[in-house]
């Protein structure tokens, strides 16, 4: 028997709540477990909700063994140095929840840290649920036959996903993207202005360097570099920045004040990420949730991402699509424009903005495909995987 599994096979569940593990690694994971757990306790109100995830999972009811931000490490040389402490906190949390005794277990993306967790319990005779297919159709297909081994359901994001996994003792569901609910087809960009108490006519830029601050190292100084060559093309701009925690807050104010020119229009907020986009005309976004984030708000956008030399020839050798922004690996093409690891210079990306801004049929072309998707997606998801979940459970 693995370390702080138990068999739960035969024994009753309808001796106290319903018990809820689940374990989200970064922000992104966050959204989808809040949503969950709202969801979820809809129709199961007397549902108890452990283990690990932000601010949004524990304001809806999730109690946290361990701060999701020690999680939240980007790139594989990075993750190596962070191991000791991510397997710690690994060790940490199977014990607590085999402790806890859960209904079903649920690992909300993060597959590196949760599916080794999920294995375990499957083997101990608990349902264990992965709520996002792992980018198998991109890179690393070999996962595959992991993620099988270690879930009794497999929850799917994009429809093209579930047919990754043909053939297999699984059948993943497709349940949408909870961002697509979220967000209304019809933006109001004035209204967003006002709102954030911005200006009307003025050029508004939404700056999007990540969530995290190991991304912020990297993307920082290349962002705020970008933003000034930006103003002295459009002076009348203005640069929004929503930043997720106060560290990545902290970190992103000390990086303005060493690399931004003192006339460069720069607003930082505390989290309003989609009020930002909603405001704005364009945005720079690193690759990830918010390029999807900003789709949906129908905002267009340039994509950037940047990590070590290290990072970046692993996983150029180990993808498989052309594309790294979800709007275009929605769509089958390139649409946004991506520019990547040696790419992503100042020059290239404050020229691509320029260039976007002055273009109105490039934009306006954006803006109708991001509506296309936007109609894709918009499947209550929310609800969906809340049943989804509650089917895998013993009755």
């Amino acid at each position: 028997m693995t370390q702080g599994a138990q068999n739960y096979a035969d024994r009753p569940l309808r001796d106290r709540p319903l018990r809820i593990g689940l374990i989200a690694g970064e922000a992104s994971g966050d959204v989808l477990g809040a949503s969950l757990i709202q969801a979820i306790a809809l129709r199961r109100p007397d549902a108890e909700f452990f283990g690990i995830g932000g601010p949004k999972m524990i304001a809806a009811g999730l109690k946290s063994a361990y701060d999701q931000e020690k999680l939240a490490v980007r790139g594989a040389i990075e993750v190596l140095k962070h191991l000791p402490e991510i397997l710690k906190i690994r060790r940490g949390i199977i014990s607590q929840l085999a402790a806890w005794k859960p209904d079903v277990v649920i690992g909300i993306d993060a597959p590196d840290f949760n599916l080794p967790i999920e294995r375990r319990f499957k083997r101990a005779g608990v349902p264990t649920v992965h709520y996002v297919s792992p980018t198998v159709w991109a890179w690393r297909r070999g996962r595959a036959k992991k993620i099988i081994a270690s879930v009794n359901q497999l929850l799917c994001l994009f429809p093209f996903e579930p047919g990754c996994y043909k053939g297999a003792a699984i059948e993943p569901v497709f349940v949408g993207h909870p961002l697509a609910d979220e967000i209304s087809p019809q933006i109001d960009r004035l209204q967003q202005r006002a709102a954030l108490n911005l200006p009307d006519g003025a050029p508004l830029i939404t700056l999007m360097p990540g969530s995290r601050r190991s991304e912020l190292e990297y993307h920082a100084p290349i962002f705020i570099e970008t933003a000034n060559r930006v103003a002295k093309e459009m002076p009348e701009a203005l640069f929004i920045v929503p930043l997720a925690t106060p560290a990545t807050r902290d970190y992103f104010q000390a990086a303005l004040h060493q690399y931004g020119d003192p006339a460069l229009q720069v607003r930082i907020l505390f989290g309003h990420a989609r009020e930002a986009l909603s405001a704005s005309d364009l945005a720079l976004v690193c690759s990830g949730t918010a390029t999807l984030e900003a789709a949906l708000v129908r905002c267009p956008m340039v994509i950037t991402y940047k990590f070590s030399a290290s990072s970046a020839w692993i996983y150029k050798h180990m993808r498989y699509l052309p594309w790294v922004g979800l709007p275009n690996i929605l769509l089958g093409r390139l649409l946004v424009p991506e520019l990547l690891q040696d790419d992503a210079t100042p020059e290239k990306l404050s020229a691509e903005l320029i260039t976007l801004w002055r273009s109105p049929a490039r934009r306006t072309e954006m803006v109708r495909e991001f509506d296309v998707i936007h109609q894709r997606l918009r499947q209550d998801s929310a609800s969906r995987a809340a049943d989804a979940v509650l089917s895998c459970i013993h009755p």
